[in-house]
């Protein structure tokens, strides 16, 4: 992920002795992302993975941190922050909060086939069961009222057939969110970013989501319609992949089927995923922030996706 705040060694050591977690060996920062600075920490202890946020606050982050330490606790594979003598889990690097959080083993499957999205869909559903009982709430922060709020800003950017297109789609949204189905959606946290390189892989074998700072309360179909609108496309034409799709769904469903109104919004819920992820990559292109290794998202990836859910709406169907 980008660089925006330069990590000394010796910040890095002093992280270290706080968390009393070895000595250090390397420091190495991370490339692609565009929302925190990170870097990949090696100790004489282990490996880990220190991030400072350059956005969220540090009254929003405990919900993130501790949401994760929760999942972890419940058997999810995720990072789990590490405690300093006090227990605290939240710190100060360079003057940004930040954590520091177990590496996970594996890499992310890139070109993902039916059974890398059959994987995620059943740890996503152990994931939004396991979530029930976490005792915090906060929103998911990039949910509707943060797209209201930033589609005027972006506006001005785009030719007149996106203009429409978008606020087209937002009012669309706008219009489901105020539904009696809408309203019968089950909640809970969710992790609302789960693309292909927020999951590690060990060969076929998942080993974990990371990358927890989108997490909030929203609707779980929300969060499965974000994983189906990366892991079930084609990725060069935004195209759907109904065997990947099915794989996934059938997955999810093996652990928690989804409710009558999930099924009858699924469509509406892919066209949100996709709004959601074309307005905030239109905020990082048009309104970008200086940072040593900032890669900024093509936008108009998921403008694709978008038009493509809504001219093709996706219905599930079990694999015979």
């Amino acid at each position: 992920m980008a660089v925006f705040t330069e990590v000394s060694k010796k910040d890095a050591r002093e992280v270290l002795r706080r968390l009393q977690i070895g000595e250090l060996v390397e420091l190495c920062g991370i490339e692609g992302g565009i929302e925190n600075t990170n870097y990949f920490l090696t100790s004489s202890q282990g490996e880990f993975v220190l991030t400072l946020f350059e956005r969220l606050t540090a009254e929003q982050l405990p919900f993130y941190l501790h949401l994760m330490k929760h999942l972890a606790h419940g058997g999810i594979p995720v990072p789990e922050p590490r405690a300093d003598k006090y227990g605290e889990i939240l710190h100060t690097v360079a003057g940004k909060p930040a954590a520091v959080v177990s590496k996970l083993r594996g890499k992310s499957q890139l070109a993902p086939e039916p059974v890398h999205c059959a994987a995620v869909g059943a740890m996503l559903a152990r994931m939004h069961l396991a979530g029930r009982d976490f005792d915090r709430h906060q929103p998911n922060l990039r949910g509707l009222p943060w797209w209201n709020e930033t589609v005027p800003v972006v506006l001005p950017h785009l030719d007149t057939a996106q203009a429409a297109l978008l606020q087209s789609e937002l009012a669309y949204q706008n219009h489901v969110a105020a539904s009696s189905t809408y309203a019968a959606l089950p909640r809970g946290p969710v992790h609302a970013d789960l693309f292909r390189d927020n999951v590690m892989f060990a060969e076929d074998t998942l080993t974990g989501f990371f990358d927890f700072y989108f997490a909030g309360v929203d609707t779980w179909l929300f969060d499965l319609a974000v994983c189906l609108n990366d892991w079930c496309i084609d990725l060069p034409t935004g195209t759907h992949h109904t065997e990947r799709a099915t794989a996934m769904l059938t997955a999810y469903q093996s652990v928690r089927p989804l409710t009558a109104a999930e099924r009858e919004l699924l469509p509406a819920m892919l066209r949100a995923g996709a709004l959601r992820f074309w307005i905030s990559r239109l905020w990082d292109f048009y309104l970008p922030r200086d940072a040593a290794m900032l890669q900024p998202h093509d936008p108009t990836h998921f403008e694709r996706v978008l038009t493509l859910r809504r001219q093709s709406p996706w219905q599930y169907k079990r694999a015979a």
